[in-house]
């Protein structure tokens, strides 16, 4: 089998956990992602993904359009391990292995019992699209640059609440991108908006 050349390049994030690896091709549709936090999560849905939580230092693997982010432990330096996953990566993409075989289905919600609180179901609003779009827009790009995601949860009495997810998940500046970048924002274009929250996952 001919090999497809392909290049893979490294990213740092803003989160020193995660680390991006940047293909010259498309790995999922556009708009599409999906994150894994284990291979039991991965199993069946991401051969790739499956195959690099095989890393002992692999506690994460977020896909979307042309890039794979890797979030790792504290038990090893990147500059130990970075070109390793490149080469891993792009061995994987220029074989033509598969990369995501099919979308896993949305997280269920978790049943709650009576020690955590029962899960917020959002009631469609009419700002939802205008939110939507203005994320799409303005909030997206930049978030997948920095090897992430970012989903819209839903409107509830002027709050917007977001779930992050990939490099995102968990950075230790999305706060400040969370409410001086998105609020800022979403405040500006639409003043029903008071304040962005982000769902913990």
């Amino acid at each position: 089998m001919s090999q497809i050349p392909i290049t893979v390049y490294v990213e740092m994030t803003p989160n020193p956990n995660t680390m991006k690896f940047v293909a010259n091709k498309y790995l999922l549709i556009s708009g599409d992602s999906v994150e894994f936090t284990s291979q039991a999560e991965a199993k069946g849905y991401s051969p790739i993904a499956e195959e690099l939580f095989n890393f002992p230092f692999v506690k994460g693997v977020f896909l979307a359009a042309n890039f794979i982010t890797v979030a790792k432990n504290d038990s090893i330096s990147w500059d130990f391990v970075t070109m390793e996953l490149r080469e891993f990566i792009k061995d994987w993409l220029a074989d033509g292995k598969d990369v995501l075989v099919m979308m896993p289905p949305p997280k269920a919600q978790v049943e709650s019992t009576d020690d955590s609180k029962p899960t917020k179901t959002y009631a469609p609003s009419e700002y939802d699209d205008a939110i939507r779009s203005l994320l799409d827009e303005y909030v997206r790009p930049a978030v997948e640059n920095d090897g992430g995601a970012i989903d819209f949860v839903g409107f509830d009495e002027g709050i917007v609440t977001v779930a992050l997810r990939g490099s995102c998940s968990g950075c230790p500046s999305s706060t400040a991108t969370l409410k001086g970048g998105i609020e800022n924002l979403l405040k500006s274009h639409l003043p029903e908006v008071t304040e962005v929250v982000a769902e913990s996952l």
